[in-house]
């Protein structure tokens, strides 16, 4: 694949080191940079790819010839992510999306900036996305739903049609959405969990937990290790 625009990739976590990954083998993008805040600044290089100071990253690579992904997860609701990807924005930069060549998203999807849409994704037709969204692996976006800004949608996660998901919010592992259901603003959906009825703003969703039973499957079924 040719490359034809040059990158900065923010952080030097396992998700950029991931984003690497896929920028460089999977898009049109050359990854030139990484960048951090100064105080998190501890070495000069991740894969012979120099790591500059976020304060002054404009000064050696200027956002009128690179553009910037913003490679944070969820961590307090995603607002790290949005703090640097509004700070990014300020400095000028235009913000990248990485849509996996492995994913389907119907041709008249939406898409905002600084999304991240991994392998197995099926986004469907009609369906609106914000900015600054990470997508995990093997997800289902239903049709005609309408996803905010600043999420985190972990893997296998199903979203039926005509859904509303707010912005900031983070939804686990396995979760699934019924049609015609909303989530609000800054809620965290646990793994697992099946949501049958609207999700306030700020609500914490949990699945049930499992726990092993007193009991083993040597005394319950009558068996012995062979």
């Amino acid at each position: 694949m040719v490359k034809e625009r040059k990158l900065v990739i923010f952080g030097d976590s396992a998700f950029a080191e991931i984003a690497y990954e896929y920028f460089t083998h999977d898009s049109e993008y050359e990854v030139v940079a990484f960048t951090v805040t100064s105080e998190f600044l501890k070495k000069d290089s991740l894969f012979g790819v120099p790591i500059i100071a976020f304060e002054t990253i404009q000064e050696t690579y200027s956002p009128a010839e690179y553009e910037m992904h913003i490679a944070l997860v969820y961590n307090n609701l995603n607002r790290a992510r949005m703090k640097f990807y509004k700070e990014a924005k300020a400095k000028g930069y235009t913000l990248a999306n990485y849509i996996s060549s492995q994913a389907f998203v119907w041709g008249n999807v939406e898409l905002g900036d600084n999304c991240f849409v991994f392998e197995d994704n099926t986004i469907q037709p009609f369906v609106r996305i914000g900015s600054n969204n990470v997508f995990w692996s093997g997800n289902h976006i239903g049709h005609h739903s309408v996803i905010g800004s600043h999420n985190f949608i972990s893997s296998h996660v199903v979203i039926s049609g005509f859904c509303k998901i707010g912005d900031a919010n983070f939804i686990g592992v396995n979760a699934t959405m019924g049609n015609n259901l909303s989530i609000g603003n800054d809620c965290l959906i646990g793994s697992a969990v099946h949501i049958v009825r609207p999700v306030k703003d700020g609500a914490l969703m949990k699945g049930a937990p499992t726990h092993a039973e007193e009991i083993s499957t040597y005394e319950r079924f009558g068996i012995e290790w062979p």
